[in-house]
Formats: C-alpha cells, sequence, structure tokens
C-alpha cells in the first residue's frame, strides 16, 4: 500500500483547480495564442482613442554567452507572440513594436541594457529576461523607473527580495515559483514503499538563485524520508568546474542525483562525466536543461535523454487550446516538431499574453495602472494556464509537474503528479550510448 504523501507545494491546490479548468481555460483562450487572449474581443482590436502609435516593449535577453539557448528561445516565444497580435490587429488598434537587446548572459550587461531601453529608446512597457540571475537587477532598474516588469524566467526567491522590488513590488512572473519545482518528485518518492525508495542521493548545485533552492528544498525533504546525502555542494556555475563536480558525484555512486542546473551545457557536462566514469544513477533530475526540446537532445543524444527527468508548469502537449495553437505556429514558422519546443517559448509568450490583457483591461500602457491591476487579484489567462499574482508577484495558480524523457529521445512526457491527465510511469534512467 502506498504511503500518503507527506509534502505538497503551495501551488498543490492549485494543480486539481487547472485538472478541473482546462476544459475552461481552452474555451477561454480557443481562439488561439496570443489572440487567445483579450486582443480578439472588439475591445481589443478597437481603439477607444485616436492613439495608432505602435506599444513600444523592451527585453534584453542572452543571445550569447551562457544562457543563450534559452534565450534565443525566449526571443522566439516574444517575437511569436508579437507576430500573433500585429497579425490579429495589434492591441486596441496599436501594434506593438519589440526592441530586444543582446546581455551576454552578463548581470552587468543587463543593467546597462534596461537603462538604455527605458532612459535611450522610451519604451513603453519592458518584458523580462532569462534566469532570475538576471532578472534581479533587471528588475531593479524597473523599479526606480516606475516600470511594471512581466517575466517568467525570475521565479527565485531572490527576485522578489531585492529592498527596491519590496518596495515597488513591480515584479511580475507568469510561471511556476522556483522553490517548488522539484516537489512532484519528492511526493513520488515519498509514495514508494520503503523498500523501493532510493538509498542515497546527490544534489549538486551551480550557484543560481534559481538552481539552488528548489534542489535544497527536495534535500530537506528527501532527507526527512530517510535518503542518505551522500554528496551536496553549490559550485561555481563555470564550465570549468562541473567535470570535476560531477566525478566527485561519480564516485559516491548515488541512486538519486538532483541537479541543480540553469542550462543545457550545465547539465551537458555532468551526463558527460557520469558516462566517462560508468555511472548511470537511478533517477536524475536537473532543475533547468532537459525541457529545451531539440536543444538538449542536439547536446546530449537522443539514446542519452532517455529518463532524464525535469520539472516545468507547460510542455508542447499541455492540454490548452491556445497552447495547442502556439505549437502549431511555432512548428510552421522555426522547423521542427511539437516535442522539440521547450518550455522557454511557452513562457516568454504568456509573458506577452499577460502584458496585453492588462493593457486592454487599463486602457493603455500607463505602467503604474499595469501594476495595480496586476496585483488586483485578478486571474488571467495564458499558454501555461491561469495566472493569479500573490502580493509578492508570485504566479499562485501555477502547476507544478515532472516530465521525463522517455522512447529513445524522441517523447517528453508529463509523469508527475501521478494520475494527472496525460501522465505516463516514470522509467529509471537509461545507461549512457552514443547516440
Amino acid at each position: 500500500m502506498r504511503a500518503s504523501l507527506p509534502w505538497f507545494s503551495r501551488n498543490a491546490i492549485a494543480f486539481s483547480a487547472v485538472a478541473l479548468s482546462v476544459g475552461v481555460l481552452a474555451a477561454c483562450t480557443s481562439s488561439g495564442s496570443s489572440s487567445s487572449s483579450s486582443s480578439t474581443s472588439p475591445s481589443a482590436s478597437a481603439s477607444s482613442s485616436a492613439n495608432t502609435t505602435p506599444i513600444s516593449i523592451g527585453a534584453s535577453l542572452s543571445l550569447t554567452g551562457d544562457f543563450s539557448a534559452d534565450g534565443l528561445a525566449y526571443q522566439k516565444g516574444y517575437n511569436l507572440w508579437a507576430k500573433d497580435v500585429n497579425a490579429a490587429g495589434g492591441i486596441m488598434g496599436r501594434q506593438v513594436k519589440l526592441t530586444i537587446l543582446n546581455d551576454a548572459s552578463s548581470p552587468n550587461q543587463v543593467v546597462t541594457n534596461y537603462q538604455t531601453l527605458i532612459n535611450t529608446d522610451h519604451v513603453d512597457l519592458t518584458f523580462g529576461p532569462f534566469s532570475s540571475l538576471l532578472t534581479t537587477p533587471a528588475s531593479a532598474v524597473a523599479a526606480r523607473s516606475g516600470f511594471a516588469f512581466i517575466e517568467g524566467a525570475g521565479g527565485a526567491p531572490t527576485v522578489f527580495q531585492t529592498p527596491q522590488n519590496e518596495a515597488d513590488h513591480n515584479v511580475f512572473d507568469v510561471s511556476l515559483p522556483v522553490a517548488d519545482e522539484i516537489m512532484p518528485f519528492v511526493n513520488y518518492i515519498a509514495s514508494l514503499p520503503a523498500a523501493q525508495r532510493p538509498k542515497t542521493a546527490a544534489y549538486p548545485m551551480a550557484q543560481d538563485p534559481f538552481a539552488d533552492p528548489p534542489v535544497q528544498l527536495a534535500q530537506q525533504k528527501l532527507q526527512a524520508l530517510g535518503v542518505k546525502t551522500v554528496y551536496s555542494n553549490i559550485f561555481p556555475a563555470e564550465p570549468s568546474s562541473y567535470a570535476p563536480q560531477a566525478d566527485n558525484v561519480a564516485g559516491k555512486a548515488p541512486d538519486v542525483v538532483v541537479l541543480g542546473s540553469t542550462d543545457v551545457p550545465t547539465v551537458a557536462a555532468f551526463m558527460k562525466a557520469f558516462e566517462t566514469n560508468h555511472y548511470t544513477p537511478k533517477w536524475f533530475v536537473a532543475a533547468a536543461g532537459p525541457d529545451q526540446g531539440a536543444a538538449f537532445i542536439t547536446a546530449v543524444g537522443a539514446g542519452n535523454a532517455d529518463g532524464m527527468m525535469v520539472p516545468n508548469g507547460w510542455y508542447p502537449g499541455y492540454n490548452n487550446a491556445a497552447s495547442a495553437k502556439m505549437v502549431s505556429e511555432y512548428v510552421a514558422q522555426y522547423g521542427g516538431s511539437a516535442s522539440g519546443v521547450g518550455a522557454d517559448v511557452a513562457e516568454a509568450y504568456s509573458v506577452g499574453q499577460v502584458t496585453q490583457q492588462a493593457i486592454v483591461a487599463t486602457g493603455g500602457t500607463d505602467n503604474a495602472k499595469i501594476t495595480a491591476y496586476l496585483h488586483s487579484g485578478v486571474t488571467l489567462n495564458s499558454v501555461q494556464g491561469p495566472v493569479k499574482f500573490d502580493s509578492l508577484g508570485e504566479n499562485s495558480l501555477a502547476a507544478a509537474f515532472m516530465f521525463q524523457w522517455q522512447g529513445n529521445g524522441t517523447k517528453f512526457v508529463q509523469v508527475l503528479p501521478q494520475g494527472a491527465t496525460a501522465s505516463t510511469a516514470i522509467i529509471k534512467k537509461s545507461p549512457w550510448s552514443s547516440g
């Protein structure tokens, strides 16, 4: 008999609400992607004033550097949303103009970029960058200028705890809060009979405000279940650090590896080192990287992907009509297949959708009005599901899921929570292969 699940993320109740309301959301978004939100209604497409000036939106993205795979995916998501909006007549009769600057994955450059966008380019609104590491300083720049800062990849607690953001409450993350991401896996382990649970676990963590909190919480909870920690270490998020850390983990040969990663290269380096050491964990969970679809498969090989697990709030097969339309449009524009569409695309697209609904609801691009509206408790729609911001600016309705590569790297499937729509049985990590 399975044990009861003793721990749930703060979004566990929200998951039930999402599961029950999928049909409603699909109906609400059935007109598709960005046109699934308010833009297709008469009030969205018809301007209530003579203002036809384009709405200028600025963002900084990591088009080069360590986060470039994610940054480029975000760029596609933002551009796809803007293309859909403009094809539908714009927002309140105004076209959207995106300005995207390259921050080269640098916290210093991201600050410069948002200062340029706000003070030199005089954009109306700003979208967030990729990663909590860059979102924290970027959002502080926006706060000092009175800008609402809607983003999808800055869910670490530190993003909402900077003095500037605590004072202005201007940050709004449309995606799943970071700290809760790996709790579905913890609950799965808790559900197993004691004899089937892993005995040992390792927790290597790249030093990053996104990568560490979910791994640290998972370690705390798994230890309480009797899973012995044989390795736990935070290391510099530098490529030169990855192989030595992975070698140390492989030497301990734990049953479970929960890797605090921010990108594909981090995960690929650990996988390569494990293969070299002839070590395969039974369960391998990475905080980020395996969610990057084709970019991940290309980096690690389809055979090696089998069994890799990753948390997220979205996947290409998500049962949401707007999501399905976005995936179809993405494949038509950028090629590949649906399974190759990474969650970054959906996160970025959701940022656009939420911004669009706020513009329509407030009648324009006044940042103070948009900030107040997003803090009003309203529930909005996105390709990731419902969005409702709490007092911090976190999405209190975001659901936590775990995904796994299966079928020799051909299928990216939802496996947790068990029993959820489209969930599939978890497989153990497959042995390493050359392909």
